[in-house]
């Protein structure tokens, strides 16, 4: 109930479509990516997880290298799993893994279904997002895994506007 006596409603956001997804990676993107640049992110993520208590294992990943990684209390190894599978993802694919994962359903089958890839390597659900530079393109992905997959998609999303807006 609100002050007023009427009543409130937690109903979920709808799931973005493939169009707003795209015009989320043409708007995150960032002049550069340093080291230094991968654990403000990282706190930054974690920070918002701890807030939201979100049982959340945290990623960064820049050329093969891993520059950031927490596992948040309530977290489990399976997030890791989730993490790598998600994160292979972009990096094959450039984009989010969500994205990706919506592009097959719009197809009118699934990731698993049609992409001819091992899903034991590879996961379309939500929550790792690539890591773009100017001029440079995709470099690597910050990763969020340990909520329903549009929520880990949302976090990450959530945490690089965040963070871009710091830069401007």
């Amino acid at each position: 109930m609100t002050a007023d006596g009427t009543a409130t409603t937690d109903a979920p956001q709808a799931a973005p479509g493939i169009e707003e997804l795209e015009a989320q990676e043409r708007r995150l993107v960032l002049p550069r990516f340093t080291h230094d640049d991968a654990w403000e992110l990282g706190c930054l993520l974690v920070e918002t997880a701890r807030e939201r208590q979100a049982p959340v294992a945290v990623d960064i990943h820049r050329a093969g290298q891993q520059l950031f990684h927490a596992a948040l209390p309530g977290s489990t190894p399976d997030n890791d799993a989730w993490i790598a599978r998600k994160r292979r993802v972009v990096e094959r694919y450039g984009s989010s893994s969500y994205l990706v994962g919506a592009r097959f359903r719009a197809k009118g089958t699934t990731f698993e279904e049609s992409s001819r890839l091992d899903p034991d390597r590879y996961a379309a659900h939500g929550g790792s997002f690539p890591i773009r530079v100017e001029g440079a393109g995709v470099i690597g992905a910050v990763t969020v895994s340990g909520l329903p997959q549009l929520e880990d998609h949302r976090m990450v999303v959530e945490a690089l506007e965040r963070f871009l807006a710091r830069r401007r």
